[in-house]
């Protein structure tokens, strides 16, 4: 016994001699690697001193700050940048073109920066690349052809910039994209037919842009789009292609204010349409006969369109906005719209049908509650003989989808039981009464949801991320939401550590990592209902703020350690990793018959 101890207190002192080794090693990421880093660093400018270590030790073993690398060597001996997430750093200046030198980056994320100049296009080289996350800065000039190199790239997000110029037609190449999210930029030009190629295209965002001629109908090739959001541009007074009613897998189609004239196509063969908004445009003739009964709005206002509301509209039991405003329809208002609403007894229901010709309804006008109606602007309302007339035909806008709402915890509690100073606060509907503890603090964006009224899909939606982080239900709590001009949701959330054990009430460091690897590698499953997400910034105060680099470093070394002693003595040593304070340990033992 005194044997194996003695062997075993050898394996420790073996291993911590291996851990100071390594930090006596001049490098251990690949040296080109580290050259492009540091000329990325010298590119940028960093008021915060957020990559102030950015100079000290080597990339990958000195945990630099957004940088993430592979665990094992590659076949050159060295180890290699996997990810370079700068997100939300408050950094400026340009992109360096040495970051094409980064050979097998998967994640390039610059998000939420105030970053200028124009994408390198170097950029291309990245044969590895996955997702590459540029939203939300000051880039400006064209698209690169070069990305269209991407053969990898799944998620291209490139929104709310001031790039100008053309899509490049190379980027019907990229031959596993899912993603595409251009919009508010500057964007000009004809949206390429050649992009029709790409067999694997889910959405595709290219609203407020400059974009001009003609909408191709070959996109309606597209066998996995759901969702084609092209609002605000100037389609110069084209057609919606007859075409698109083939999108079978479509769920949302929003055409808004693009100068699009002629009627609107049959799109009765796409059976799970969640959304469908053509306002503001030229269109005439009558309104579609028939529309999937998923519906959930319809926006075909502020056009020219005649006839009667058809009575297929009465069918769609989960509509939750009808807008029929500014139009030149007729015959009478069909009171079974609302009357049939069974789906939508505790949720919003808003049916604008003002400045039409509507003259009579057929039916009794008595929507219930949580309906919203109007009628000003039509014959109707001149009609004294109709009850209730008189509360339906205002021009007061009233009604409007929810623009901001909290959904804070009723919950009473002691106060002085949780210290709030400190970053902690109550779990809102923890199993366990009164349980204190610290949530991680997300900003969540719904880039494109179908739906127009959040509150009924609330749940489905917390259980929709709590089932893709593998957590219960009541540790996501949203803090609360607003709509933004897109339409776009915007929340706060708060996830929780569970209330299993009252003597846990945080995270550890690797279920920190784990959570936050699964906003920024966009793991989540897809969700036709929700649409695409972005991740705002994933904010670590209170007792997560201070350690957690360090702890991040440390489990790292740890983990790299361990692979150097067991490369140098495979056949002698057994180790496993545990250090329950953070959530990993290291444990050495020689192995059996040694």
């Amino acid at each position: 016994m005194k044997m194996l101890q003695l062997r075993t207190w050898g394996c420790v002192f073996l291993l911590s001699y291996c851990y100071l080794l390594l930090l006596t090693v001049a490098q251990v990421t690949n040296p080109s690697e580290v050259n492009a880093l540091l000329a990325v660093k010298n590119n940028l400018i960093d008021p915060m001193k957020q990559l102030s270590n950015w100079n000290k030790g080597d990339p990958c073993t000195a945990n630099w700050t957004g940088v993430f690398c592979y665990d094992a060597t590659g076949t050159d001996g060295y180890l290699h940048v996997r990810e370079l997430q700068l997100l939300n750093l408050n950094l400026s200046g340009n992109l360096a073109p040495e970051l094409g030198q980064l050979s097998q980056l998967a994640i390039l994320d610059f998000m939420w920066n105030e970053l200028t100049g124009s994408i390198p296009r170097e950029i291309g080289n990245l044969s590895s690349l996955k997702l590459l996350l540029l939203n939300g800065n000051k880039l400006s000039g064209s698209l690169p052809d070069e990305l269209g190199y991407l053969s990898k790239l799944i998620r291209l997000q490139v929104d709310q910039n001031n790039i100008s110029g053309r899509i490049p037609k190379s980027f019907a190449y990229m031959s596993s994209i899912r993603h595409f999210h251009m919009n508010n930029n500057s964007i000009s030009g004809q949206i390429p037919p050649e992009l029709s190629k790409l067999s694997t295209l889910v959405h595709l965002l290219l609203d407020n842009n400059n974009l001009s001629g003609y909408l191709p109908p070959e996109l309606s090739k597209f066998p996995e789009m759901r969702i084609i959001q092209l609002d605000n541009n100037n389609f110069n007074g084209s057609g919606i292609p007859a075409s698109y009613g083939s999108l079978s897998r479509l769920v949302k189609l929003s055409l808004r204010n693009c100068s699009l004239q002629g009627s609107i196509p049959d799109l009765s063969s796409i059976p799970n349409l969640y959304y469908l908004d053509l306002s503001k445009n030229n269109l005439r003739g009558s309104l579609p006969p028939k529309l999937s009964d998923t519906m959930r709005t319809i926006d075909l206002s502020q056009n020219h369109l005649s006839g009667s509301i058809p009575g297929s509209f009465s069918d769609l039991s989960f509509l939750q906005r009808l807008s029929l405003e500014n139009n030149q329809l007729n015959g009478s208002v069909p009171a079974n719209i609302w009357q049939n609403m069974t789906s939508t007894k505790s949720a919003s229901f808003t049916i604008d049908l003002r400045n039409n010709s509507l003259s009579s309804i057929s039916g009794a006008l008595n929507p219930p509650d949580n309906v919203t109606l109007r009628l000003g602007g039509n014959p109707i309302c001149e009609n004294a003989n109709i009850a209730n007339i008189i509360q339906f035909c205002g021009f007061e806008a009233g009604g409007d989808r929810t623009t901001k709402r909290s959904m804070n915890s009723t919950m009473t509690c002691p106060v002085q039981a949780c210290p709030v100073d400190n970053f902690f606060e109550y779990v809102p509907a923890s199993p366990l009464p009164c349980f204190c503890a610290s949530p991680l603090r997300i900003g969540y964006r719904l880039k494109s949801p179908s739906f127009s009224y959040f509150d009924p899909y609330a749940f489905p939606f917390e259980l929709h991320v709590t089932s893709a982080l593998k957590l219960n239900p009541y540790q996501l709590s949203i803090d609360s939401y607003f709509w933004e001009e897109g339409p776009r949701l915007r929340m706060h959330l708060k996830i929780f550590p569970p209330a299993n054990n009252v003597h846990s009430s945080t995270f550890n460091v690797s279920e920190v990592g784990r959570i936050r690897g699964a906003f920024t590698s966009w793991h989540f499953p897809g969700d036709d209902l929700f649409g695409p997400y972005e991740l705002l910034n994933f904010t670590l105060v209170g007792p997560y703020a201070a350690s957690m680099c360090s702890k991040f470093l440390l489990l790292f070394r740890l983990k790299l350690t361990l692979l150097i002693l067991q490369k140098m003595m495979p056949n002698q040593i057994m180790c496993t990793v545990c250090l329950p304070n953070i959530g990993i340990c290291i444990v050495c033992a020689p192995r059996i018959g040694i």
